[in-house]
C-alpha cells in the first residue's frame, strides 16, 4: 500500500500533532453564539411588555416564592456540579461515577433555571431601575449565553485543558450572582415562605 504524499492537502488529516490543534477562529463560534443568546434574551426582555405573571404553582403564596425555591434548587444542583467538577479534575477525591453526577446535576440545574428565566423575561422583562435588578438582568442573560457556549465546547475534541473550567466557572459564577440578587434577596426581604 502506498501513501499519497498530498493526502494532507486533499482533506485528509495530517499526522503532524500541531496540525490537529484548533485555531483561535474556532472559538469564535461559541463566543458569537453566547453573545447572540445573551443579547437576544436581553432585547426580548427589554422590548416585551411585561405581563406581571407567567406561572404559579399550587402550594406557593406567590410567583416570587415559586421562582425563589426553583432558583435555590438550581443553585443547589449547581454546587453539586461544581464539587463534582473538582473531583473530575482531580482537585478533590471522588467516586468513579463523578462524571455521571456532574452531567446530571448540570442538567437538573439547567432545567430548574429555565422556568425561572421564562417567568423573569415574560412577566418582568429586562429591568435596570436599581443596581441589584440591573446585575440580575445582565447576569441572567449572560448565564444562558455562557451556558450555550459551554454546551458547544463540550462537543469539540482537542480543547486546551483550561477552557472548560474557565467557561464552567463563568456559568457557575453568573448563576451564583443571579441567585444572590433574586432568591436570597427575596428570602431576606419577605422571609423563607412557600
Amino acid at each position: 500500500m502506498t501513501v499519497d504524499p498530498n493526502a494532507a492537502t486533499q482533506g485528509f488529516s495530517s499526522p503532524d500533532p500541531a496540525h490537529g490543534r484548533p485555531g483561535a477562529a474556532r472559538y469564535l463560534v461559541p463566543v458569537l453564539v453566547a453573545g447572540a443568546v445573551a443579547v437576544g434574551l436581553g432585547v426580548y426582555g427589554k422590548v416585551h411588555d411585561p405581563e406581571g405573571t407567567a406561572f404559579n404553582l399550587a402550594g406557593f403564596n406567590s410567583t416570587g416564592a415559586v421562582k425563589s425555591w426553583l432558583a435555590t434548587a438550581a443553585m443547589g444542583f449547581a454546587v453539586v456540579q461544581f464539587v463534582s467538577a473538582l473531583m473530575l479534575y482531580g482537585r478533590l477525591p471522588g467516586p468513579g461515577w463523578s462524571g455521571i453526577l456532574h452531567r446530571w446535576s448540570g442538567r437538573i440545574a439547567f432545567l430548574l433555571a429555565v422556568p425561572v428565566a421564562v417567568h423573569c423575561l415574560y412577566a418582568l422583562g429586562y429591568q435596570t431601575y436599581e443596581p441589584r435588578v440591573l446585575w440580575h438582568s445582565l447576569l441572567g442573560c449572560f448565564f444562558f449565553g455562557a451556558f450555550s457556549a459551554k454546551m458547544l465546547l463540550l462537543r469539540w475534541d482537542r480543547l486546551p485543558g483550561w477552557i472548560l473550567p474557565i467557561v464552567g466557572g463563568l456559568v457557575f459564577t453568573a448563576l451564583t450572582v443571579v441567585w444572590l440578587t433574586s432568591a436570597l434577596w427575596f428570602f431576606r426581604t419577605f422571609g423563607v415562605t412557600t
